[in-house]
């Protein structure tokens, strides 16, 4: 029976939003036009989309002894994810992503502080906490080193391993062996391929193509199912939706298909409300999306040449 349980072990950030209608040139002050401070990080936002989606969602990770930290902390707390093995560091601040947006675009810094101390020895702390899950969650912005130690204490508990690998960085092969199902974006999806020599690869991808949906691999064939047309109002975040309601659904005993179903599905309403976490649906609103008549979530078949 499947248990819903979902580690994620993972950056936690403060995003620092400022608006802006020009970018200033070195040396140059310019006036900005809004500023907002929202709770980010690869980690958080994918267990805060799993805690939507009435999953049981434990996070391991680090924060800063810091205010940020603490309304961090606080937020996902109240979105029902217990934060027990979220460890204040006193030597280091949260992390932050200071984003700029001017013209419709952005550019970010991301200072990992914090997040640099979800250490292998952080993580092998908590292996009685991994044991008890049913799936673990991945991504790249704590060390690798305590990616793969994490990977490895999934593997020895019979703990599923999802890995998204983003921000891309070459991955070695030992972490590819390890992990049950990689999410790359289309991006990734062509370096992983390119960089790797496991045979079984493609069976593990699932890639994620933003409004063209999501396609896998399957007994030789591609497949793809396709995304709802949808009003976008900001596509902040709907990776890590689509990452969090990938692993709920597989966790609920659901196929590869049905489960890449559900996420497009998580996908495609988390990019019609603003912001990261704050426009992640709950599962009484995917329910019911799914129940409304509307043409999508097509698939279609191609073999692997």
């Amino acid at each position: 029976m499947a248990s819903n349980k979902i580690v994620v072990i993972g950056s936690i950030n403060m995003d620092l939003v400022t608006q802006t209608q020009a970018v200033p040139r070195l040396g140059e002050t310019v006036l900005g036009t809004s500023f907002t401070t929202n709770p980010g990080g690869k980690g958080a936002n994918q267990a805060v989309a799993a805690a939507r989606l009435n999953a049981d969602v434990t996070m391991i990770g680090a924060v800063g002894n810091d205010s940020f930290g603490k309304e961090l902390l606080h937020h996902l707390q109240n979105q029902g994810i217990f934060t027990g093995n979220v460890e204040p560091v006193t030597h280091k601040e949260t992390g932050i992503a200071s984003i700029t947006i001017a013209n419709h675009d952005n550019s970010i810094i991301v200072v990992p502080g914090a997040n640099d101390c979800v250490t292998e020895e952080l993580v092998e702390k908590y292996e009685d906490v991994i044991a008890k899950n049913d799936t673990m969650l991945l991504q790249l912005e704590i060390p690798l080193k305590s990616v793969i130690k994490a990977a490895e204490l999934a593997k020895k508990h019979g703990v599923r391993v999802i890995l998204n690998p983003a921000p891309y960085q070459d991955l070695p092969e030992e972490l590819l062996q390890l992990v049950d199902y990689i999410t790359p974006n289309e991006y990734e999806a062509v370096e992983l391929l390119k960089a790797s020599n496991l045979k079984n690869l493609h069976e593990k991808l699932i890639i994620t193509k933003g409004a063209e949906g999501v396609s896998f691999y399957e007994n030789g064939l591609e497949k793809n199912i396709s995304s709802y047309k949808v009003e976008v109002v900001d596509t902040t975040g709907a990776g890590d939706s689509f990452n969090g309601a990938f692993a709920v659904a597989l966790s609920e005993g659901k196929t590869i298909e049905e489960a890449c179903s559900f996420a497009v599905a998580v996908g495609a309403l988390a990019v019609t409300k603003l912001g990261a976490q704050s426009g992640m649906p709950t599962r009484e609103q995917v329910e019911a999306f799914l129940n409304e008549d509307k043409p999508s979530g097509n698939m279609s078949s191609t073999k692997i040449q």
